[in-house]
């Protein structure tokens, strides 16, 4: 199959990496109803770790789901893509989340523990792993440590990295884990840990750190609209040459979701990873509502 000339462009900004790790990264882009646009659609699902069982049951139903819609990969921890990776082999790229946080004690700085490999991810036939960070809190140095050490290892055998990071802990008000300069400095972040695709929330207008406060306002860098929002994120992964794609966040109505996802496409994001959107509506409406997203990213 011929590659895009986006795709192709997009593999060029990874000038440091094997083959390998190009051609699994290609696998992503180039698969599902977004193939060879540039843009992502990802289902992720690491709400039974994350949230506790009640919120997420049946592990097969995502990937019928991820495949149904056409998204480009599918992320989730290890025991999940354990459960179906056999019967699902080869039909949709996965994504092996190595780190996962559970809810069962209330913590101002959180942190992660490590619940799967890079030999379990190469086991399964992914095509990635995912590594989330806390940039904000007290443990954000252990983390970077971390994903450093399992980037290096991920890469040396082929596997893309994909870094979720998450603005928040002690160091933030509750404001500025969705603030421009914080989510702006978490993609840079990212950026400089060596992922090839990174995760955020969609940004607020709001500024947290005094001295961020100080350059936005002198050298006026428009974060007036979502659009604008987004458009500096990106920028701040390397002027655009990471792979930016946004959270989608809790359930929301399907308007304002909408509304974000047109914001997101608007500011030239690469795409978004959509997990409690998409599950927790019934499979009629959450295809539906993929659809719609796939619409928006490919200009329909």
């Amino acid at each position: 199959m011929d590659r895009s000339h986006r795709v192709t462009e997009i593999l060029s900004w990874y000038g440091a990496d094997s083959p390998g790790t190009l051609a699994n990264l290609a696998r992503m882009l180039e698969h599902g109803k977004l193939g060879g646009t540039g843009k992502m659609l990802i289902l992720p699902v690491d709400q039974g770790f994350e949230h506790g069982p009640a919120r997420s049951f049946g592990p097969l139903y995502h990937f019928e789901l991820a495949l149904a819609a056409g998204c480009n990969a599918y992320a989730a921890p290890l025991g999940f893509l354990e459960a179906g990776a056999r019967d699902y082999a080869g039909r949709i790229p996965l994504i092996l989340k190595l780190n996962d946080h559970d809810l069962l004690a209330d913590e101002d700085d959180p942190e992660q523990a490590i619940t799967g490999s890079v030999a379990d991810a190469l086991r399964l036939g992914a095509c990635a792993v995912g590594f989330t960070i806390y940039p904000g809190s007290a443990h954000r140095n252990a983390m970077y440590g971390q994903i450093r050490a399992i980037a290096e290892e991920a890469k040396s055998v082929g596997l893309a990295v994909v870094i979720w990071s998450y603005a928040r802990g002690s160091a933030l008000s509750k404001a500025g884990e969705t603030a421009i300069d914080v989510i702006g400095y978490a993609a840079q972040i990212a950026a400089q840990l060596g992922a090839h695709i990174i995760k955020v929330k969609l940004p607020t207008a709001h500024i947290e750190q005094p001295a961020a406060k100080k350059v936005y306002e002198a050298t006026g860098i428009p974060i007036g609209t979502a659009a604008e929002r987004v458009r500096h994120v990106v920028q701040c992964a390397f002027n655009g040459r990471r792979i930016v794609i946004f959270s989608g966040g809790a359930h929301a109505e399907e308007g304002p979701f909408l509304d974000e996802i047109r914001a997101i496409q608007a500011g030239g994001g690469f795409g978004s990873i959509v997990g409690r959107n998409a599950f927790q509506r019934s499979k009629a409406d959450a295809l539906s509502l993929l659809g719609t997203i796939t619409d928006i990213y490919a200009g329909v």
